[in-house]
């Protein structure tokens, strides 16, 4: 399985807060080289790589010299903006030594979960890889409130993998993989070397998420994974204080963790609404309809339809449930959550006597949505 990573051409490499900044002391510059390098000579071995970086509220705490990570929104945004500048400072500089060009792109959740910023996005990040350039990503935590509060680079790795047809997530951590027990309390913890992203097992041998640097932790990077593999990507949990870490992966040397799916990948629009990441509301499904959707494929009828929360409009993204609470499929609705409370369990040729016009006979087609089996 190891030899995936040989012929692999297109990598994204994560690296996390815990490791850039020596534990909240400030960037460290010396590891930062040492990726710099690594990932230099991947692109030299004719690799594309694309980097996503955490570390800029990291860093801008300790620019700011504050005593520790804020919890108030604008003191994190403020964090953030001192924070990017020596964060893409540091990478610039190191791959300045090889002539290597760099580009920097903050993403929101807005712009993936919009289709024709996604596509313009995905445009982008392509179109520099062809011309040799090495594109940093990080989450605008600037101007995102969510995505400060709710979000972590495991899972934007994740979705720039899945952008950009990625063959390869290496997501670096302090940690050397994934263990069948908690390593720091059993000291006859074993390393999983590989293991299937989509085994639900394997996220209970997480551990609680988060550090006081970061906001991810093991169990991000396992959710991250599983994304990672509807798209057919293999995603490999490594220690990022290994010596040549990438460059011994992309050897075959089995370090770290490697997930991998068996799924086949999902098209294209399929693959951008699952990696939506907030639905703007909920439809609870009878067992009928759970069936159908998971055994024929088919679209989302009114009729199936039993409940209705949260607030949409006409085209956003609902996420379906069955009656336990499990989501079951997410698409983009014909109609909104008003109009849907009124059709709820109707068949499609009431729909102009409760609604006063005729539109489509499905509440969301098949075409617009994803389907969890």
């Amino acid at each position: 399985m190891r030899d995936r990573l040989r012929s692999a051409r297109r990598w994204v490499v994560k690296v996390g807060s815990s490791l850039l900044t020596a534990d909240g002391k400030g960037l460290d510059h010396a590891i930062i080289e040492q990726w710099t390098t690594q990932i230099a000579a991947l692109l030299a071995d004719n690799r594309q790589v694309v980097l996503v970086s955490s570390g800029s509220i990291a860093e801008g705490v300790a620019r700011l010299k504050l005593p520790k990570r804020p919890t108030r929104v604008h003191e994190l945004q403020a964090a953030a903006a001192v924070g990017q500048m020596g964060l893409i400072r540091a990478y610039e500089a190191g791959f300045e030594r090889y002539d290597q060009l760099t580009a920097q792109i903050l993403l929101t959740h807005d712009d993936l979960a919009d289709r024709r910023r996604y596509l313009n996005a995905r445009a982008t990040l392509s179109t520099l890889l062809t011309h040799g350039v090495l594109p940093i990503v990080n989450e605008n935590d600037t101007v995102t409130t969510d995505e400060i509060k709710l979000g972590d680079n495991d899972t934007l790795g994740a979705q720039v993998a899945n952008l950009i047809d990625a063959d390869v997530l290496v997501l670096l951590t302090d940690q050397n993989g994934l263990f069948d027990k908690d390593p720091r309390s059993n000291p006859d913890a074993q390393l999983l070397e590989r293991a299937n992203a989509s085994d639900p097992n394997i996220l209970a041998l997480a551990g609680p998420p988060g550090s006081s640097i970061g906001s991810g932790g093991m169990r991000t990077k396992i959710l991250a994974a599983e994304r990672a593999a509807q798209n057919g990507t293999t995603t490999v949990i490594a220690n990022g204080r290994e010596p040549n870490v990438l460059l011994r992966l992309r050897d075959g040397e089995p370090l770290g963790t490697m997930l991998t799916s068996d799924q086949k990948p999902l098209d294209a629009r399929k693959r951008w609404l699952a990696d939506h990441l907030r639905a703007k509301g909920t439809v609870t499904l009878d067992e009928g309809a759970c069936r159908v959707l998971k055994e024929k494929g088919s679209s989302l009828l009114a009729v199936g339809v039993r409940a209705c929360s949260g607030e949409f409009s006409r085209g956003e993204l609902v996420s379906c449930i069955d009656k336990e609470g499990r989501e079951v499929a997410r698409g983009l609705t014909n109609y909104s959550a008003a109009d849907t409370r009124k059709i709820l369990g109707q068949s499609s040729d009431q729909f102009v006597q409760l609604l006063g016009y005729s539109g489509e006979p499905e509440l969301v087609h098949r075409d617009n949505m994803i389907v969890f089996r």
